[in-house]
């Protein structure tokens, strides 16, 4: 039933495993897997090789490709050290910041510069990291640098670019015991901490079963939460989480800042001590079946659990142009690692955060046939689909006598709302009328956004059901999805328009400040009673 979503196999090979995935504002997508293994199934252009190999003498194959969503085809990139586990962030102008990753690798700053003629690739930058990171966290900030947080036995956290001022405290790595207080002997329950940016400019840090808020400017924990309880969330008892829509209100130029109400999602996991049975006894336990929501701007917020139907650990959990969230991914036993899970989950569960009773939030969706187990990803495409590929709970690439053979395939999900039948009600936006070229949007300014749909509506309804939404493009890795952001813009008028037919303009408020909506790149769409349409690309500056 498409009503339920709908499966297309968009490559059976891409020659590597999806292990990472950052959508670019050129509408192309950045995959890498790693390098540390031996040779990829896909040859590097011109005679290309890499001769620093730990593995290889000599690997003359790709271990990155750029994916065209458009024309569903891809080109291998080249790394130059291995990006096994690495994290990542988009910086104000485009450019993939990827930090980290394995052995010559782990203290690496990589650049992807998106390009339009087929000539750019991947520039390892000769400045190093000053810790080595792998299990790492990324998070855009507000002055547009990226914080770098954790990674294996990385109690601290970073920032890139450095300063220019020489000796700035800004420039050392900062200890962090935490993450040192959240790392469980011999499991670590730790790594991949959760990262979200609040709208006053802090940062929620959540790792192990506990969170709290981090002044990293004055270097400082300014409040501890409750823990979670239940299950370990955090690699390798990885559950995944995101914050909820933020829901902007009116401001802009001589109108008062927006301060949107904050609330945390974070959903499966796994037991103490389950890693430890899956990797040294093959006993797979049974995963998390809980949800648990944190109002993080409440007085005194506690976490309020819910049950999904389904037990899942490494769960990817992406928001929706709608402002739901979808869960793919993982399974129902056992953790993150290798040959640490059993059970695959086939079927997405689409989410409702919004409907008043817990038991009809969760609906589940049409299956995959392909176990995505330890080392997928899944993204949101600007038109809507969900991009999902990877998986590889092995050593090596094993594609025989396995239960879970590694995959290098990419599939395309989609949701509900891109069944034909709701074309009717689909927009299209024709413009982003901002003044200015190029879709660049000032902090407060006040813009509009021309689209048009295949069916009249009455302005009374049109104006109830109705809403545009900035959405960033993520970097997806295990299971968490950095930078994740979705934010409901205040609608300050709807008018029709005379030509083109049943078309209309949307006018209203661009975020606030810079700690709403970081420097960047966004996914703009407008969804009509729930249906949106593809995305225009806009820029926050």
């Amino acid at each position: 039933m498409l009503r339920c979503g709908q499966w297309v196999l968009l490559q059976k090979s891409i020659g590597i495993s999806a292990m990472h995935m950052q959508v670019m504002y050129n509408n192309k997508v950045v995959m890498f897997d790693r390098t540390d293994f031996g040779p990829s199934n896909l040859t590097l252009p011109g005679g290309k090789c890499r001769h620093n190999d730990e593995i290889l003498k000599v690997d003359c194959t790709a271990h990155s490709v750029l994916y065209d969503i458009s024309t569903n085809t891809y080109r291998p990139l080249m790394v130059q050290t291995d990006v096994w586990c690495s994290s990542g962030a988009v910086d104000p102008d485009g450019t993939l910041v990827q930090t980290g990753g394995y052995h010559a690798g782990d203290d690496k700053i990589r650049l992807f510069t998106p390009c339009n003629d087929d000539k750019c690739d991947w520039v390892e930058l000769p400045q190093i990291l000053t810790v080595e990171r792998w299990y790492a966290s990324n998070q855009i900030l507000p002055d547009g640098r990226v914080i770098i947080v954790g990674g294996r036995r990385s109690y601290n956290y970073e920032f890139f670019p450095k300063s220019p001022i020489r000796n700035s405290p800004s420039n050392n790595v900062v200890y962090f015991p935490f993450l040192k207080e959240t790392t469980d002997p011999n499991e670590e329950n730790n790594l991949y901490p959760f990262l979200h940016l609040l709208p006053d400019g802090n940062l929620f840090v959540f790792a192990n079963q506990r969170s709290i808020i981090l002044d990293y400017v004055n270097n400082k924990i300014i409040k501890e939460f409750p823990v979670i309880p239940g299950e370990k969330r955090t690699y390798p008892s990885t559950g995944s989480s995101l914050m909820l829509p933020l829901k902007l209100s009116g401001g802009g130029r001589g109108g008062a800042p927006s301060s949107p109400d904050v609330e945390v999602l974070v959903c499966g996991g796994a037991k103490g001590g389950s890693y430890t049975k899956a990797s040294k006894k093959g006993v797979f336990a049974s995963a998390s079946n809980t949800c648990g929501r944190l109002r993080v701007t409440d007085p005194n917020p506690n976490w309020v659990m819910e049950e999904m139907p389904q037990h899942r650990v490494m769960p990817d959990m992406l928001l929706l142009p709608t402002g739901n969230v979808i869960i793919l991914n993982g399974a129902a036993k056992g953790t993150a690692g290798w040959e640490c899970a059993d059970h695959p989950i086939v079927n997405p569960l689409l989410y409702f955060p919004n409907k008043s009773h817990p038991k009809k939030r969760f609906i589940m969706l049409n299956p995959t046939t392909i176990a995505r187990m330890y080392h997928s990803a899944a993204t949101l495409l600007p038109d809507g689909r969900i991009l999902v590929g990877g998986s590889n709970p092995h050593v090596n690439y094993s594609f025989t006598g396995v239960r879970y053979p590694t995959d290098l395939s990419l599939e395309a999900f989609s949701p509900p709302y891109k069944a034909p039948h709701y074309d009717n009600l689909r927009p299209t936006i024709i413009s982003v009328d901002a003044g200015s070229t190029n879709n660049i949007i000032s902090y407060g300014q006040i813009f509009s956004v021309t689209f048009k749909i295949g069916l009249f509506q009455p302005s009374d309804i049109f104006h109830k059901e109705y809403m545009v939404a900035m959405v960033t493009p993520t970097f997806n890795t295990h299971s968490f999805a950095m930078n994740q952001r979705l934010l409901k813009l205040n609608i300050v008028d709807i008018q029709k328009i005379h030509q083109p037919l049943f078309a209309h303009k949307v006018t209203v408020n661009a975020p606030a400040t810079k700690n709403i909506a970081p420097q960047g790149y966004y996914m703009l769409f407008v969804v009509h009673q729930g249906i949106p349409g593809p995305a225009a690309w806009i820029k926050m500056k």
